[in-house]
């Protein structure tokens, strides 16, 4: 065994004390070693919270090109600072048995604050941030960074009632103040308490010694962690926690995702007999989606990204979750509409032709009447949705187009007579009246309902905006002069979009969703 095995590692007390443990064991078989330290950029940038430099990996970058390039045979990490997917030719050959895996609170004078209104605990972890101010939000959280003796330090020169650590970090290096409790509420971090050890794939000669030093129900319990982590598709930037024990032959799992803020917070627990626990973080993952966890995570993601696309119509939250992850995404109603008083004589007999086109003129005949009074014996409308609308309020449609312009078109060659009413707004854009009239068709237009612009100041960061009629094309120009591109749900909106914008594209079919199909279809 003449062949010295270069440890690397970070330069800080606690990543060096994990690697002197990893050089004594190694030691101990036989092997010859040699520490080389490295300084990482989460050592190097202290001014910002982890969770914003917003880098992959941010212990174990250095560490890898290190093994890449062959200056190091291993790297030792602490497990939890490690990505669930490894750099291609990095592989993970030994976990050592697990130290202490709760977080600790380090308090000055007493624990008394805790049940006290107002008090500040420092932490940089976005998870005990978001844990501690679900259990206490009335407290004031701050961001402390640094190793393990600085934070402590600030603990001391800061007017702060008390700072969270991780228990295995203060304890390995004996610094733990006798003014500490352990946190066992608190849900801790995938893998957190362990030390992996990682090598490169061709390096056989290490990866046949530290494997000696693996220890099994650690690596069991850590890799279902990290699996349930990577499931969640979380990291630094996610209030994640999970933690997995084996006892009596059996493997018990708990995991929790939290909103930033700790308002929001869905938990699981899963128990599996050991052997039959490979589908624990399947499970446990699944759970937390199916309760609402996609949404959260999306949130989360979003949180920070600059607007640059605005609906000017509220979307729904299953509509949110369509867009892809490119696209951050705002809404409101840039129309508002109250219906009108309709005057009992405009319905008091059957009706032979009635023109519908859309959900707001279904409501106003509905708030004025009993669908039972309607008698209407033909009724054209446009669009699928207000079709179905109303045959389900008031009765069959005769037939239904995707615009006004092709339903004008059908009703020129197919109309049943010569007269026409039309429920409509008072604010009118379309050219079917125009197109009947001018082909001998009366138009009867009844101003069913009052629609209001409403819109809003957009942010510069707004690059394009989706239009669904042409009175919210309209609206937005009373408060905004950019030219942005115009995704717009059909012709009879595109129209009115280009006298506006250069750049205008229109959805496939008239639905949202078709319209966010294409706004994914831009900014993929």
């Amino acid at each position: 065994m003449s062949k010295i095995i270069k440890i690397g590692t970070r330069d800080s007390e606690l990543a060096l004390w994990q690697a002197k443990t990893v050089q004594k064991l190694l030691e101990n078989l036989g092997y010859k070693t040699e520490l080389v330290p490295v300084k990482s950029t989460g050592d190097i940038v202290l001014d910002k919270p982890l969770y914003e430099l917003g880098i992959t990996g941010i212990f174990t970058k250095t560490l890898d090109i290190a093994l890449l390039n062959h200056n190091i045979d291993i790297a030792v990490h602490s497990l939890k600072d490690v990505p669930t997917i490894l750099p291609k030719s990095i592989k993970q050959v030994a976990v050592l048995k697990r130290g202490n895996v709760n977080d600790t609170l380090v308090f000055k004078n007493n624990e008394e604050f805790l049940s006290a209104k107002e008090a500040i605990v420092a932490t940089g972890s976005l998870r005990r941030r978001a844990q501690w101010l679900n259990r206490y939000p009335t407290h004031t959280i701050v961001d402390l960074r640094g190793n393990v003796n600085s934070r402590l330090q600030k603990l001391k020169d800061n007017n702060w009632n008390g700072a969270i650590f991780a228990a295995a970090g203060i304890g390995r290096i004996g610094i733990r103040p006798d003014e500490s409790i352990n946190l066992d509420w608190m849900i801790p971090a995938p893998a957190q308490g362990a030390i992996m050890i990682a090598a490169h794939q061709d390096n056989d000669f290490a990866i046949e010694a530290c494997t000696q030093l693996n220890h099994e129900e650690t690596k069991i319990c850590t890799t279902i962690e990290r699996e349930f982590l990577n499931k969640l598709e979380g990291g630094c930037t996610a209030p994640i926690g999970a933690l997995a024990r084996i006892k009596d032959d059996e493997v018990t799992f708990k995991g929790v995702l939290l909103s930033k803020d700790g308002s929001k917070k869905i938990e699981v627990k899963s128990v599996q007999k050991l052997g039959r626990h490979q589908g624990i973080a399947e499970y446990a993952s699944n759970y937390i989606i199916e309760r609402g966890g996609k949404r959260l995570m999306d949130y989360i993601k979003s949180e920070g990204k600059k607007t640059n696309v605005y609906s000017t119509k509220s979307l729904t939250e299953d509509q949110r979750l369509l867009f892809n992850e490119n696209v951050k995404a705002e809404s409101s109603d840039f129309i508002k509409t109250n219906p009108n008083r309709i005057h009992n004589h405009i319905v008091k007999e059957e009706i032979q032709n009635v023109i519908i086109t859309s959900k707001n003129a279904v409501d106003a005949l509905l708030t004025n009447f009993s669908s039972e009074e309607l008698r209407f014996k033909n009724i054209y409308c446009v669009g699928r949705r207000t079709k179905r609308l109303v045959e389900n309020k008031i009765g069959k449609v005769k037939h239904s187009e995707k615009n006004a312009k092709a339903l004008a078109k059908y009703l020129v060659e197919f109309i049943d007579g010569t007269e026409v009413t039309y429920f409509c707004s008072n604010l009118r854009l379309d050219d079917l009246p125009t197109v009947l009239e001018e082909n001998h068709i009366r138009v009867h237009e009844v101003e069913a309902y009052q629609t209001k612009f409403d819109a809003v100041e957009l942010d510069d960061t707004v690059d394009s905006v989706m239009f669904y009629s042409p009175s919210t094309v309209q609206s937005y120009k009373q408060k905004n002069d950019k030219d942005v591109i115009a995704f717009c749900i059909g012709e009879t909106t595109a129209k009115e979009a280009r006298k506006h914008f250069k750049k205008v594209k229109i959805a496939k079919v008239p639905t949202v969703e078709s319209v966010i199909e294409l706004v994914n279809e831009h900014y993929i």
